[in-house]
């Protein structure tokens, strides 16, 4: 690629923060409140106007990993923030009741979109957390082994953030590549999790599409013989698709599309090139697989497409190298930490090639593993925690904790940690002390 000189210029300094916080998905959210709540003058960054990352902008549109099997029974494990935002969401009528799935291992909550964005609003403001909305992360002015300063790119051009403490919560591990934090892209092999975009469909007959869809994969038979009678016209990019009712029946929610490169592997999402090739892509799927479903699934002769996500669902980026990273064996051994912010409940998750691998704890009874401090915290700079999908950890560590139950988790901790931490580097942070204050927030830790 060519290259070109930018011009040097002087950068307006937006503010001086206790706590930068760039990205307001789950970790962002449950970090910017956590810190706030700590006393500290906290700034939350988004590069969209709204809140929710993948959530929102990713049209996930539920919470996956709040809920795990202890003694053989499925109840909420993930607690502290997301209780105070699951209520607002109930408020908003924007909140459905659990939903469960593969043969009852799993179990999620469908939440409105635009409640979603509204209750995070209101947290936030409750929380005394200042907002910069439409600004990305586009450098770090560093002193020695310290961020001074965040640059951003907004409407009013480039600004510089300075800040005692940074959490990056981009997903995309943006402000630690900046700063110069090792990291991994993907599985480092050339792919990873493949990326999806989600869309809903409306006006569906609810009776007989939830007749037809009842069993979690009763879908996936009605493709089978699709594609076995017309292998021309009914041709699918993955299978394990996922159509599950939204709060109105009437609507439902399409996880199914698969997004590929040029050679094959998972779109890579921090390639701009190939980011714009998969939105493109996405909406293709799309098109397909709705007249599929209007052609072949009861319930859903009428339907439309009522929503296509503002963005590609990114579920593999950079994985920063921190002081641990939390591995495939701990997620399937239900691992234990000395040293735990709270707990991941989601099996591994593995969006392989034209197809889904899970992979379940071999104790059915502990479906959960503890997530330790050490994975939000990277090698080199003092003043930097990770939280997130890009903290810490392997390729199979992450496609569990990525999902927004790990993703809140370890955004409180961050969040508490950094509003305790003063000038301290983060990696001299009081474990203990931390986590006395995530207990006394609602967290819950170990579970034996």
């Amino acid at each position: 690629m060519q290259t070109m000189i930018e011009e040097s210029k002087n950068l307006p300094v937006f503010g001086e923060y206790d706590v930068v916080i760039a990205g307001g998905g789950p970790s962002g959210i449950a970090a910017a409140v956590s810190a706030a709540r700590h006393g500290a003058r906290t700034l939350l960054i988004e590069h969209y106007g709204f809140l929710g990352g993948m959530g929102t902008a990713g049209g996930v549109t539920n919470f996956a990993g709040l809920y795990g099997r202890h003694n053989g029974e499925m109840q909420q494990m993930v607690h502290g923030v997301v209780d105070d935002l699951l209520p607002r969401l109930e408020a908003l009528g924007g909140l459905n009741q659990p939903q469960d799935g593969m043969q009852g291992r799993i179990r999620v909550r469908a939440y409105d979109v635009s409640a979603y964005k509204c209750a995070a609003d209101q947290m936030l403001d409750a929380a005394g957390v200042q907002c910069l909305f439409h600004a990305s992360a586009a450098g770090v002015l560093m002193e020695g082994d310290r961020i001074a300063a965040l640059v951003v790119e907004t409407k009013s051009g480039r600004l510089a953030i300075r800040g005692g403490v940074f959490i990056d919560c981009t997903g995309d591990g943006d402000v630690a590549a900046y700063a110069g934090v090792p990291f991994v892209v993907g599985d480092g092999a050339g792919s990873g999790l493949f990326p999806t975009t989600m869309f809903r469909v409306g006006h569906v007959d609810p009776e007989p599409a939830l007749a037809a869809i009842g069993e979690f994969k009763a879908i996936n038979d009605f493709m089978e013989r699709a594609h076995k009678e017309h292998p021309d016209r009914y041709q699918f990019p993955r299978e394990g698709a996922i159509l599950r009712p939204q709060i109105n029946p009437t609507e439902w929610r399409a996880n199914v599309t698969q997004l590929r490169n040029a050679e094959g592997g998972a779109m890579n999402g921090v390639d701009a090139r190939q980011l714009s090739d998969g939105e493109r892509e996405g909406r293709r799927q799309i098109v397909n697989y709705f007249h599929f479903l209007r052609e072949r699934v009861p319930g859903f002769e009428k339907a439309q497409i009522v929503d296509i996500a503002p963005q590609v669902g990114i579920r593999e980026t950079r994985r920063i190298e921190g002081t641990y990273a939390l591995s495939g064996e701990d997620i399937l051994a239900s691992a234990q930490f000395d040293d735990s912010i709270g707990i991941n409940t989601w099996p591994m998750e593995l969006h392989a090639e034209g197809r889904i691998d899970w992979r379940f704890p071999t104790d059915s009874d502990r479906s959960f593993n503890d997530l330790p401090w050490r994975m939000l915290v990277p090698r080199r700079v003092q003043n930097l925690l990770v939280a997130g999908r890009c903290a810490s950890m392997t390729h199979e560590g992450q496609s569990a904790a990525r999902v927004s139950g790990g993703c809140f988790v370890m955004g409180q901790a961050a969040g508490t940690a950094a509003a305790q931490a003063g000038s301290d580097p983060m990696q001299a942070i009081d474990v203990a002390r931390l986590r006395r204050s995530l207990v006394a927030d609602g967290v819950w830790l170990q579970i034996q």
